[in-house]
């Protein structure tokens, strides 16, 4: 009996499931579950002749979101988990967790779930198994991992491979954890179905479990979309981009270029994780390890982001979005007008008038890469795309320029340490509220951030290429609470100066700022969209009175970690101070 026979044996034991179901990822047995889930309420069949192959499911209302209060890292010693994570000793996870497992899935099917995570060829990639009770979790891993039968022949090799266990349980809050166990590389879900917390290979395993897998093996797993980039008549570079859940990385990653026909193009890699490793020519080189996306609905339009709407309309699971009376899926921000009625993501009449959103603000799509329009033909490559630029982006309206270019790796590090950006409905708690979320990994990284920071400047000092580091805010605000950059599809004008950066083509020059280099408004084509002056220096400006508190706020941010806190990165924080002519509050 091989390892991961004797591991499902245990877990039944445990769970006392009816019947064991060893996934193989086939179509026909994608259509036998999607049938059984229609039988069973737990899909709704949409609009075949607008919407073929999709299906609506609809989560239980205090289950719609990542719980991050309830995520756990369960490393032996608290220090090691850091001061950003909620820690749970191993020895407190088996007794106050475990029990809740116990006899969890009787009356139901245990599901046994081989995935790869990544290009199937590629070395880089890793294999997991996932266990669980929720047909709806099968159907979306289907869709999100290379499934079944490729991962059970590289397990048959006896690969290394990372167990999860989830189960629905009663879905109460109250017997709610996601616990990972860095040391056995080991997952537990429970009392949850939502994609966040119940699709083990997404936010579990390919960014908690796979940073610390990453740390030990010298390669890293970050939170970033990867995209091409590519100019009239050139090679295209590779970008890759954190940002915050719903902050408009799906729509970066997806782009729709305005100078398409002029030959600048983005392509799609991946829009959400990236596993970055030294390549022998001393870049970075990412693998996207997902197959599919898991998007955030509302304020998806054919103007946000035209290629997501085309993916979306075949062989979709849309999760919580709204209902028309034909059976199409409609959420807030979609286009056309607000129908007279809907049915809402909780199955309840709604009117224009319901006073409450018909959609809810953390709906999602789950779609097959293979369905974008624009993704590149180098997605899949085994060895993966060398990357040239990382670019930092969150909502901030005040304060943080529309771009700028950090002053070298180490400065960059520290730019995405400190960012920050407004919350949104992608966790419970909280909308709005401004937060430090490092390298938007804050809710991901399954050890002490310190250390992880640590970790990004010895991979800066093995790379003899590393990209450059950008910062981007698409989000400033002026006084009337009014975007003031476009964004969407303008966009593009940044990534174009970007590339010149990189590539050193073109005549895009750069403006030395205490916080790093700012283009000038011809440089991002302010003249072609006529932005006034005004609005021009508010995109650019950097303002040495906002950013003293900044700069303050940095410093008590990262004073939590103490003598783990890299010594490069408080040499950092006060060369910052320094060049805005600041002394207080430094790091110390």
């Amino acid at each position: 009996m091989s390892s991961v026979e004797q591991w499902v044996d245990g877990v039944a034991q445990t769970t006392r499931p009816d019947r064991i179901a060893w996934c193989d990822g086939s179509d026909a047995e994608y259509e036998r579950l999607v049938g059984e889930m229609l039988e069973s309420g737990t899909l709704i069949q949409l609009n075949q002749q607008a919407y073929p192959g999709c299906y609506l499911h609809r989560s239980n209302p205090t289950d719609v979101a990542r719980t991050e209060h309830l995520t756990f890292i369960c490393s032996e010693r608290e220090e090691d988990a850091g001061p950003t994570n909620n820690w749970m000793s191993p020895s407190e996870a088996r007794e106050r967790v475990w029990p809740l497992f116990n006899g969890a899935m009787r009356g139901r099917t245990m599901y046994v779930v081989p995935y790869i995570m990544g290009p199937v060829d590629s070395p880089y990639s890793k294999v997991g198994v996932e266990v669980t009770d929720s047909p709806y979790v099968v159907a979306n891993m289907r869709i999100m991992t290379r499934m079944g039968q490729p991962a059970m022949e590289r397990l048959n090799g006896n690969e290394e491979w990372v167990p999860g266990i989830h189960s629905v349980g009663d879905l109460s809050p109250d017997r709610r954890f996601i616990l990972h166990f860095p040391a056995d590389r080991t997952i537990w879900s429970v009392g949850s179905g939502y994609g966040g917390n119940a699709l083990l290979g997404k936010k579990c395993f390919a960014l908690r479990i796979a940073s610390v897998m990453g740390r030990d093996s010298a390669w890293m797993a970050e939170h970033m979309l990867i995209l091409e980039l590519r100019a009239p008549d050139s090679d295209p570079i590779y970008v890759a981009g954190a940002f915050p859940s719903a902050c408009g990385k799906t729509n970066l990653a997806m782009l729709r270029s305005p100078f398409e026909a002029d030959g600048w193009t983005v392509r799609t890699i991946g829009e959400d994780i990236c596993w970055l490793n030294v390549g022998p020519d001393g870049r970075l080189w990412a693998i996207n390890p997902e197959s599919g996306y898991f998007g955030v609905a509302p304020g998806t339009n054919f103007q946000t982001n035209p290629n997501a709407m085309a993916t979306v309309r075949a062989n979709t699971i849309f999760t919580n979005v709204a209902m028309t009376d034909d059976r199409r899926v409609w959420w807030e921000g979609i286009d056309g007008p607000v129908p007279e009625r809907l049915t809402d993501w909780q199955g309840n009449p709604w009117t224009p008038q319901a006073g409450a959103p018909a959609a809810h603000p953390n709906s999602r799509f789950t779609a097959p890469a293979a369905q974008n329009p624009v993704l590149s033909s180098h997605w899949e490559d085994a060895e993966g795309v060398p990357i040239s630029a990382i670019l930092f982006g969150g909502r901030r309206a005040t304060t943080v320029p529309l771009v700028f270019e950090s002053l070298g790796w180490e400065h960059g590090v520290y730019v995405g340490a400190t960012m920050g950006s407004e919350t949104t409905a992608a966790a419970t708690g909280a909308v709005g509220v401004l937060r430090h979320d490092p390298m938007a990994m804050l809710p991901f990284c399954g050890y002490n951030m310190a250390d992880y920071w640590g970790h990004w400047l010895e991979m800066g000092q093995r790379a003899s290429h590393p990209p450059k580091i950008f910062q981007v805010n698409w989000f400033r605000r002026d006084e009337h609470g009014k975007f003031v950059w476009p964004g969407f599809g303008e966009n593009m004008r940044v990534l174009r100066w970007i590339y010149e950066r990189v590539t050193g083509r073109g005549t895009s020059a750069a403006r030395e700022t205490p916080v790093g280099l700012v283009p000038d408004g011809a440089d991002i084509g302010a003249d072609e969209l006529e932005l006034p002056a005004d609005r021009v220096r508010a995109l650019l400006e950097v303002d040495r009175d906002a950013w003293e508190p900044e700069v303050e706020d940095h410093a008590a941010f990262l004073a939590q970690f103490g003598e783990q806190l890299p010594a490069e990165l408080r040499e950092q924080h006060r060369a910052l101070s320094t060049r805005l002519g600041l002394t207080a509050s430094l790091v110390k």
